[in-house]
């Protein structure tokens, strides 16, 4: 299978690195200056996995053609009508999307763009972050990936894709209800965002505190609440990770968002945060983290504009 890695960075350099290191056949559409870098230093990865150092093919949006068979879609989410333009050109009558990006609302774009059938479901778990020098740097070992048909179906792309992953060291699975795992994903993203971001902390940092453990609990249990408003309550696995990844003493991690934002970046408040609050608001749960988690990304928002450079890009 020929495979399309939209970006080198955090997600796209891992996951896509570790399929160049079992031999599939990988190109990575990326941006001039990543380009180059990568042409000069090869795709870098460091990681108590195992590290990867290895030239890599890569692509600039204007070049590429409609052959390929995936394409894994792994840009933040205000990045999505920009990455849509560039992969457009990749995307053939075969052609499977499999983004990972987080939340849930990217699906009724990419499906209006390119048609649900195109349109996998798919998500992952990693602590890993693109350095200023180039190099991809995963911390701790967890590096999951699911991914599957939103219609349940066991597609022969699927069962292909699964082929592939299978010669590689990632923590992969093919979901027979990958929605679900979706929901499940997005209970614990908003509930690390919403306490790591109002904080400013790690779990470990938080559930230091006092107050803090009951903070984070009080966090997850609006959040699957709203899910199961939606008619997906987490399962019991979802909801056992979560808790414990959430109440670690010793979890010295904490949602990317935060580290967004703490480097000046943009985030993801609208696409997840925000997202699970009009939801709740909808539903009648409690709301109260959420939205002071919220107003708190916005008003970073409000300063950042209201202080960049002119020809900076906006945080919206």
């Amino acid at each position: 299978m020929k495979f399309l890695v939209l970006g080198a960075g955090a997600i796209g350099g891992y996951f896509g690195g570790r399929l160049v290191e079992s031999g599939a056949d990988v190109t990575f559409l990326v941006r001039p200056n990543r380009r180059a870098q990568i042409e000069r230093d090869g795709l870098r990865i460091e990681s108590e996995l195992g590290n990867v150092s290895a030239p890599v093919r890569t692509a600039l949006a204007d070049s590429v053609s409609p052959d390929y068979d995936v394409v894994l879609l792994t840009c933040k989410a205000y990045d999505l009508p920009s990455s849509i333009e560039a992969i457009a050109p990749a995307v053939g009558p075969q052609t499977a999307i499999v983004p990972l990006l987080n939340g849930l609302a990217h699906f009724a774009v990419l499906d209006a763009h390119f048609g649900a059938s195109r349109v996998m479901g798919g998500t992952c778990m990693i602590d890993s972050i693109l350095g200023h020098d180039g190099v991809v740097r995963h911390g701790g070992t967890l590096q999951r990936l699911v991914f599957g048909e939103r219609d349940r179906r066991r597609s022969h792309r699927a069962e292909a894709i699964a082929a592939v992953l299978a010669g590689t060291t990632i923590d992969w699975s093919l979901s027979d209800d990958i929605e679900q795992v979706l929901w499940d994903k997005l209970v614990f993203l908003a509930t690390l965002a919403t306490a790591t971001c109002l904080f400013r902390a790690n779990v470990r940092e938080i559930i230091s505190v006092p107050g803090g453990r009951e903070v984070m609990e009080r966090a997850l249990a609006a959040n699957a609440e709203i899910a199961a408003g939606e008619g997906h309550p987490p399962s019991a696995s979802g909801l056992e990770f979560a808790r414990t990844r959430l109440t670690d003493p010793a979890g010295r991690w904490s949602a990317s968002m935060l580290r967004d934002l703490e480097s000046g970046g943009r985030t993801e408040a609208e696409h997840v945060i925000g997202w699970m609050l009009d939801l709740a608001r909808r539903q009648g749960v409690d709301d109260t983290l959420l939205s002071l988690a919220y107003t708190h990304l916005k008003a970073y928002e409000a300063r950042r504009d209201a202080n960049r450079l002119p020809g900076q890009p906006s945080a919206r």
